[in-house]
């Protein structure tokens, strides 16, 4: 199990990664074709079958799941943030895959079937939707509107998926697909401090925050920078540095998070005035009542809601379960909740029993180029996973 870890971990590495260690997957491009060739030949190489759901998603399958599931999935997402670190997304995978290697080494024969799953597009960084790929499978993400989703470049995702060889026209929700899944547990790298201060290497995960994204427009008038006195500019900059500081003034007053992280200005000129500039908004809190009171003070902006994803709690009996299996005898996995959002969020929203996993983050940093997981923590984790599985397909 760890050489094989190691070695998909290698193969990993240098697809879409900058000179400055962070990472560029975005959805339907030639960086998300080369995860989806690695994703399918992982799949092949241990004999299981590969199939891709009507939303875009992989699938690798131990057993049949129409002929003797449902069955119990794991996985996550291998796309990224602009910029991102290594192990958002693909340690769930890569340790999916490696739990399956270590389950067989056991000579484990599961009362059902075991899947793998790679959702697409889970970061929204290119169309600006989180979990795009689970969400349109489960109908949460309405597909016309999906397909009118536009990038940074003006190319819908409809003319997206086209390019990459795919059919957009027959994108959208998969029953089919859900009804193989009984169980979902997603493996993910911790995005906070909560395990370096339990000094425990994997915990489970009892909810996720309530979060959501939106769009602000700030309208302006161009104009020359160097001729236009200071009392004659419309200069919609200094509108986007007011909603900065009043989201983050509100965020502290109702004990939220809120960032201002993505900004497009319009003509975009050193020397020029802007005549727009359209600015994005990530609001998440622990109480969905501190997101919403956050938004209302912004209604001056008029923001426009472009995603929004309730409160996760997660089911009691099973992450209790998932912390026993993945703990040791005398110590259960430790609880801990999320302000990040995940694939698991969406399937425990469609109705289907969920958990998550963590894996320690010593850096306590996510979305940057300094997130990172101890080998020996990310092996803890397979090990982990695996008795999660193995517990979960027991007879």
């Amino acid at each position: 199990m760890t050489s094989t870890f190691d070695t998909m971990w290698a193969e990993l590495e240098p697809i879409g990664r900058s000179a400055d260690g962070g990472y560029h997957r975005f959805a339907w491009t030639a960086e998300d074709a080369a995860l989806r060739e690695w994703f399918a030949a992982e799949a092949a190489r241990r004999g299981m079958s590969c199939v891709v759901d009507r939303a875009g998603n992989q699938w690798a399958w131990w057993g049949d799941p129409d002929a003797d599931g449902p069955g119990v999935v794991t996985g996550s997402h291998l796309d990224s943030v602009p910029g991102g670190g290594a192990f958002d997304g693909p340690l769930g995978v890569v340790s999916a895959f490696a739990a399956v290697d270590l389950l067989r080494e056991q000579g484990w024969t599961p009362s059902r079937p075991i899947g793998i799953a790679a959702f697409a597009d889970e970061e929204g960084a290119r169309f600006g939707v989180a979990c795009t790929g689970s969400r349109l499978l489960t109908g949460a993400l309405p597909v016309e509107r999906a397909l009118a989703l536009t990038d940074a470049d003006g190319v819908t995702l409809a003319e997206a998926v086209t390019r990459a060889g795919s059919d957009a026209a027959s994108l959208g929700p998969d029953a089919e697909a859900l009804r193989r899944v009984a169980t979902f547990v997603e493996l993910h790298v911790e995005q906070g401090r909560g395990l370096i201060h339990l000094d425990r290497p994997v915990g489970v995960a009892s909810g996720i925050w309530p979060h959501g994204r939106w769009r602000v427009t700030l309208t302006g008038a161009a104009n020359h920078a160097g001729t236009t006195p200071l009392d004659e500019r419309r200069d919609p900059m200094l509108d986007l540095a007011t909603l900065i500081q009043v989201a983050r003034q509100a965020a502290a007053q109702h004990g939220a998070l809120a960032t201002v992280g993505k900004v497009e200005v319009t003509p975009n000129g050193v020397n020029a005035i802007p005549s727009q500039v359209r600015a994005w908004l990530d609001c998440r809190a622990r109480e969905e009542a501190a997101v919403h009171a956050v938004v209302s003070e912004l209604a001056g902006f008029t923001p426009t809601g472009e995603s929004w994803t309730p409160p996760t709690v997660f089911d009691a009996a099973l992450a209790a379960r998932v912390a026993a299996a993945a703990g040791e005898p005398d110590a259960p996995a430790p609880l801990l909740d999320t302000g990040a959002g995940h694939d698991a969020g969406i399937f425990h929203a469609a109705g289907i029993p969920t958990a998550m996993l963590f894996v320690r983050n010593p850096t306590g940093i996510s979305h940057a180029p300094a997130e990172f997981a101890e080998r020996d923590d990310c092996l803890a984790g397979v090990r982990a996973l695996a008795a999660t599985l193995a517990n979960l397909t027991s007879k």
